[in-house]
This record gives C-alpha cells, structure tokens and sequence, in this order.
C-alpha cells in the first residue's frame, strides 16, 4: 500500500513546540505558578511568538494551562473529578443533585431549545440557572428551561423570581412521571454569562452537554449545562451514563 498525502505531511511547528512546553511544565514549574510572557518564552524556546501562542493555546484546550484575568497564563491543577451520572427517571433537584439553584427568571428559550420543547419562539418559559462547584470552585453552570404547561401549579405557590422560584419550579418537576432523558455532548465556546459564573474568559473552550426531559412522549424540561474544559474530562461508562472522571492526581514529577 502506498504513502497517503498525510503521511508525508510534516508536523506543524507549534504541535512540536507543544510537547516540549509539556515537558517543561512537568519538571520546571509548579501548579499555580505563572508563566513568563509571551516575548521571554519565545527567547527560551527559539519560536516565533505566533507559532508560541499556537502552542499555548493547545495547551489550555488540553486542560494544562489556565489564563485568568488580572494574573496571567498559569500552569493548571490536575483535572477536577465530578460525577455527573443520573438514573433514567431522575429530575433535577432531588437529593443526590450536586447542583445549587442560582436564579430563575421568565423568558423566551434560545431557537435552539425552543425546538426541542416544541414552544413558540416567542413563548416565554421559566430558565432556572443553577452552578456545580467541587473543591470551592466552579466548574459548571446550566439552564434548565421548563415551559409553564409543564408545570402548571406553579403560579399557586407564592415564590419571587430567585432562588427561591428556582427550587420551586424543580419541586413542581418532582410531580411528573419521568419516562427517560437523553443528552448530548459537544465542544463549545464560553458565552458572556457562562464566563463570569466560570471565571473564563468569553470564548474560553467549554463543555456543553444538553439533556432533554421526556414525560408521555413529550419534551418537558431541557437543560444546557456548561463545563469548563480546562477542569473537567467526559468519560461515558459501560452502563451509558455520562459522568467526569478524574485525571491521575500526580503528573510526573516537578
């Protein structure tokens, strides 16, 4: 069989420079530590300063760096381990839920979402936003977006927009037979808001698992939760449900 195109495609300088800024974060710096500027990093390693960003920029989708506002490029902590398994025919919020309702507010689903609900575009549903921290830090925020026909006690229970009308509308869930979820996975990018609960900057790569709530053969809830890449790693496990898994705590030794 002969050479493909491919093959005898060289590998692009800033993937090589990758590997060698790989091995420098593992026996010269320490998790935290900040990195020198772009200009000095460029002097050590002999590269041009656009090849360098390529490299760094890799590295971050990759889960070893971090930029942070006001700071800088760090080098990253190992991967944070959060367990995001469910059973079929559990809701959001009940007791095992890790996750803490933040706000809920009433509005017009993204187009996106308002198909999968088969609501208007224009019909306003509730959009719970709740945040998953692990260690004191968070690593994930979601919308829950439920349309009122599937909760249709809620205007009885004298709840204010907040928290409060938040757990109330995941109560009301409670009273439905869930018949099943199914999700979705995709690499996204860090909007606006998902980047201050994240403490991203906007664009930052992200993960985004959509799950869509099925009662009697409709959609009733869909959530859109976001992860932040950098920290979380996806696994799916024999039994197919989806959960984070944890990196090695150790990386070679520094």
């Amino acid at each position: 069989m002969g050479t493909t195109q491919l093959e005898t495609v060289p590998e692009p300088k800033y993937w090589h420079l990758k590997t060698v800024l790989g091995e420098a974060l593992d026996s010269d710096f320490a998790v935290g530590e900040v990195l020198p500027n772009e200009r000095d990093l460029a002097a050590r390693f002999g590269v041009a300063r656009a090849t360098l960003r390529q490299a760094l920029e890799q590295l971050e989708l990759e889960g070893r760096l971090q930029r942070r506002r006001g700071v800088g490029t760090t080098v990253a902590p190992p991967r944070v381990g959060v367990d995001v398994s469910t059973t079929q025919h559990e809701w959001p919020g009940t007791v095992r839920d890790a996750w803490q309702p933040v706000d809920c507010a009433t509005a017009p689903a993204p187009v996106a979402v308002a198909r999968l609900l088969e609501t208007a575009a224009d019909e306003e549903v509730h959009t719970v936003r709740r945040v998953r921290s692990t260690h004191g830090q968070s690593v994930a925020a979601e919308l829950l977006y439920v349309p009122a026909s599937s909760v249709p006690e809620l205007s009885a229970i004298d709840a204010p927009e907040g928290p409060a009308r938040a757990r109330a509308v995941l109560r009301e869930l409670q009273r439905l037979g869930l018949d099943g979820q199914d999700r979705a996975v995709e690499l996204g990018s860090a909007r606006a808001d998902d980047a201050r609960e994240l403490d991203r900057l906007p664009g930052a790569p992200v993960l985004v698992v959509t799950t869509r709530y099925v009662v009697a053969g409709r959609t009733a809830a869909v959530s859109v939760a976001t992860y932040r890449a950098d920290t979380c790693r996806l696994t799916f496990g024999d039994s197919g449900d989806l959960e984070i898994s944890e990196e090695p705590q150790e990386r070679r030794a520094s």
